[in-house]
């Protein structure tokens, strides 16, 4: 039973993964659109890469120049034309501020009747960045953020302001030149303004929201970081034009498809998941409870972005956190739960993320592991790696939230 559940789960991962890969959708969009004069490509974030290649093989010969910026071990390949570089995330580092400069550099040159051809996926908050406060600073600040508990809107709407290319900066520094940006969204919503910070759009947050946000998680920023967040953002923007594609419906849609064919009757519980990872993952493993004994074979779906406060000094991410949190809930069931990152890649671990099943708590307790002291101290990933619980999917191209799966077998 155990066995054939993490098949199964396997089985939806993938099916999940390949439904968002952006290729065809970044094809789909250029081939309805005008790019006028010399094409400049930049591409930043966790799907760069791959939003980068599909927009190359679809113009080929068209591309002057272009500049990819993406996280550490993401890059698959030369793409003509095209510098790619891979740099920090969540945190950002000397690469994301060179890679940055290098794109910068390169839409210096586009005049009057270019198109610079901004391809943006999640990520790019850290992985394309140009601090105006020094860069130790802004590593502090995005380091006391992410252990707050801060949402990706609060944090953004921070980092906009500490930023020389985020909240529509980098479409000024374009002109005169166009943007024709499409965005891969990984934010509940879709935001235009929030994902990956908008560089190319006009940004809605406001100075009173980022000095409530700094109150409410009272974090400490300099006098100069202070004073940046007093002003305003760019608000109306006429040199760009904007297509979004992918989102973590789509990602969902396909996860209860893939359970579909396996059998399971699925049922979305929400696309826009944005509480604790350990309140959701215990949630799920109470869906579980409640329907056990049914007489069916059923899937509970949840798509979005959770969060995690940091309590301890472990490793993990939140849907490691998420599914280890399950594991209680669900002893002695015939149910999984699992829980996934669409990037491949789950907090600062090697890990997408999750499963745990009915026999996991039995398991842990066998490696002398308490799975409360574990939750405690954030340390999901090496308790989740001692009982073969670890989802490993490598880079995977996309970038479109998390989706978390609850299977029940009666």
């Amino acid at each position: 039973m155990t066995y054939r559940m993490r098949q199964d789960a396997d089985r939806i991962i993938a099916a999940a993964l390949r439904a968002v890969q952006p290729d065809a959708a970044v094809q789909r969009a250029l081939a309805a659109a005008e790019l006028t004069g010399t094409i400049y490509m930049v591409a930043a974030g966790k799907a760069a890469w791959q939003m980068a290649k599909a927009a190359s093989d679809a113009l080929p010969g068209r591309i002057a120049a272009g500049v990819v910026v993406t996280k550490y071990d993401h890059v698959m390949g030369e793409i003509p034309n095209t510098v790619c570089v891979e740099a920090g995330h969540p945190v950002p580092d000397e690469n994301s501020f060179r890679g940055t400069q290098t794109a910068l550099d390169l839409v210096a040159k586009a005049g009057a009747g270019d198109t610079v051809l901004f391809l943006l996926s999640g990520g790019g908050s850290a992985l394309f960045e140009k601090p105006r406060i020094p860069a130790e600073e802004l590593q502090d600040i995005t380091g006391q953020l992410l252990a707050s508990g801060a949402d990706i809107v609060e944090m953004n709407t921070i980092r906009k302001r500490l930023s020389a290319v985020k909240g529509g900066r980098f479409a000024q520094l374009c002109a005169p030149a166009k943007v024709f940006s499409i965005v891969l969204s990984d934010i509940l919503g879709d935001p235009l303004d929030m994902i990956a910070s908008g560089p190319a759009v006009p940004d809605r947050s406001t100075c009173e929201q980022a000095l409530a946000i700094v109150k409410k998680y009272d974090l400490k920023l300099s006098d100069a970081a202070m004073q940046l967040l007093h002003e305003e953002t760019p608000k109306q923007l006429d040199n760009v034009q904007t297509q979004i594609t992918g989102s973590v419906r789509e990602l969902c849609t396909a996860a209860a498809a893939a359970c579909r064919e396996l059998g399971y009757e699925p049922l979305l519980l929400t696309d826009r998941l944005c509480c604790q990872a350990r309140e959701a993952g215990s949630f799920l493993a109470s869906m579980l409870q409640t329907h056990a004994g049914s007489g069916k074979k059923l899937a509970f779906l949840a798509g979005g972005e959770t969060v995690v406060k940091l309590t301890g000094h472990g490793l993990g991410g939140r849907n490691q956190e998420l599914a280890l949190a399950a594991a209680p809930g669900i002893e002695g069931l015939h149910a999984a739960v699992f829980s996934v990152g669409s990037d491949g890649t789950d907090g600062p671990t090697d890990a997408a993320g999750g499963y745990v099943d009915g026999g996991t708590m039995a398991r842990l307790r066998a490696k002398g592991l308490n799975v409360y002291d574990v939750l405690a101290d954030n340390d999901a990933y090496h308790a989740l790696k001692a009982v073969d619980g670890l989802v490993m999917t490598g880079p995977t191209g996309t970038n479109v939230n998390d989706v978390a799966v609850a299977l029940l077998e009666n």
